[in-house]
């Protein structure tokens, strides 16, 4: 009886000093597991609806990262960017290997070139992108590359901008674009055939415009005049295609991704994608399933980050550019004075406008969608304003001197000359086909 009176005491006074503080050992948190969070708290802000969804959208992405690739600064020191928010101006490398990638499906290929080199500038303001292409057969000087067995390569003074893939991958083709242009380039990745298959798969496909049929037996492409909606394998051959545009070169090429690439950015921004997080869910997916990326950039938050800060930019205001080139051999040379603008441009996180036309891979839609009127109408004794056709500069652009510099347009962006080539995504294009 004393016992439960004992019991009954002890319950009354727990009672009246409230709950039992308990102690115990603090959770420890598991990197990966903290990266999931990040990544399901990113998805939940922008919109996602449905705690179960987030969370097998964070596992899965995560789940297919690829192994990764380290860059290495001119002093060989490991590039290692901090994780999270873009804040102010960013670059990024993209490779093409032309070996694809083990697949039987393209034949034997023993070669890995980097058959495509582009670069993404992003403004501090992110309110303009640049997109520059470099010319396969470009001669430049490749720099000493780290050798991925350990040591280095010796530095070459005179080689195909290409060969840089093959030589160190791609830790040696950022190098080389940065010892070309000058500008820091952080992230980085490459990309073979299967990867541009799924790429283009993510987005639901590409529209474009072909002025006539084009059938090319090298890459598989074979497409009508007229609008042409690719994904696939139709995609990756249409990227790949040079003999069936333009004058059959590399230079053709480019001009002619260059209307698929315009039409890719109308294209995501016109469906939202960048604004849709289950979208943006499928384009992550298929980066870090389908492209080898650099450490820097093999993280599902980097890449939702940069979507981020590259979903309320213009289309007039990405603007796709061929590095400033001339003939010489059998490839081509940086022309200095034209590129000097450019890089310039890009280092002062200065904008461009492009004075000449779009490439001889490419031109003018006939058909493009007629712009919208302006808000005030221009009084009636004044003549209407015409429309600049999409291959020439706008009106308000003055031309660039002949001495190396240019005149400022009036947005303030670096007009560059008129014999550099290339787009906005605003423009509206069409492949054309090669002719003799």
């Amino acid at each position: 009886m004393s016992e439960m009176h004992t019991r009954a005491q002890a319950r009354a006074q727990e009672k009246a000093a409230g709950p039992a503080v308990r102690h115990g050992r603090l959770k420890q948190h598991h990197p990966l597991k903290a990266l999931l969070k990040i990544v399901v708290a990113v998805i939940a802000v922008v919109g996602v609806t449905g705690v179960s969804l987030a969370a097998y959208a964070a596992v899965d992405v995560v789940s297919s990262v690829k192994k990764s690739v380290k860059l290495v600064d001119a002093k060989g020191n490991e590039v290692t960017p901090s994780v999270g928010a873009m804040n102010g101006a960013f670059n990024v490398l993209l490779a093409g290997s032309d070996s694809g990638g083990g697949n039987t499906a393209y034949g034997d290929r023993d070669e890995n070139l980097n058959d495509v080199t582009m670069l993404l500038h992003v403004s501090a303001d992110h309110k303009n992108a640049t997109v520059v292409s470099f010319p396969r057969d470009m001669y430049v000087s490749i720099p000493s590359c780290p050798d991925p067995k350990g040591g280095s390569f010796d530095a070459m003074s005179r080689q195909k901008i290409n060969n840089s893939l093959s030589y160190g991958g791609l830790a040696c083709t950022v190098l080389t674009v940065e010892k070309l242009t000058g500008l820091d380039i952080p992230y980085a990745g490459v990309i073979q055939f299967d990867g541009v298959i799924e790429m283009s798969n993510a987005v639901g496909g590409v529209p474009v415009c072909v002025a006539g049929d084009i059938e090319d037996p090298y890459t598989g492409l074979n497409v009508k005049a007229g609008q042409n909606t690719l994904q696939g394998s139709q995609a990756l051959a249409f990227l790949r295609t040079r003999h069936g545009v333009g004058d059959g070169s590399d230079l053709g090429r480019i001009s002619n991704q260059q209307v698929f690439l315009s039409s890719l950015v109308r294209t995501i921004k016109s469906a939202d994608v960048l604004s849709n997080p289950v979208k943006l869910y499928g384009i992550a997916k298929a980066a870090t399933s389908n492209i080898t990326l650099s450490d820097s950039l093999n993280n599902p938050t980097t890449i939702v980050s940069m979507a981020m800060a590259l979903k309320n930019i213009d289309i007039s205001k990405v603007v796709f550019v061929q590095y400033p080139n001339h003939y010489d051999v059998d490839g081509v040379s940086p022309t200095k004075d034209a590129a000097d603008q450019l890089m310039g441009a890009l280092q002062n996180d200065q904008s461009v406008s492009l004075t000449g036309d779009t490439g001889v891979g490419s031109e003018a839609d006939p058909n493009a969608p007629a712009p919208q009127a302006p808000a005030a109408q221009p009084p009636a004794t004044q003549a209407p304003a015409t429309q600049a056709p999409a291959t020439q500069a706008p009106a308000t652009q003055a031309p660039a001197t002949g001495d190396g510099a240019s005149t400022p347009a009036a947005d303030g962006s670096v007009q560059l000359p008129s014999d550099v080539h290339g787009q906005t995504a605003a423009q509206y294009t069409c492949s054309k086909p090669f002719q003799d």
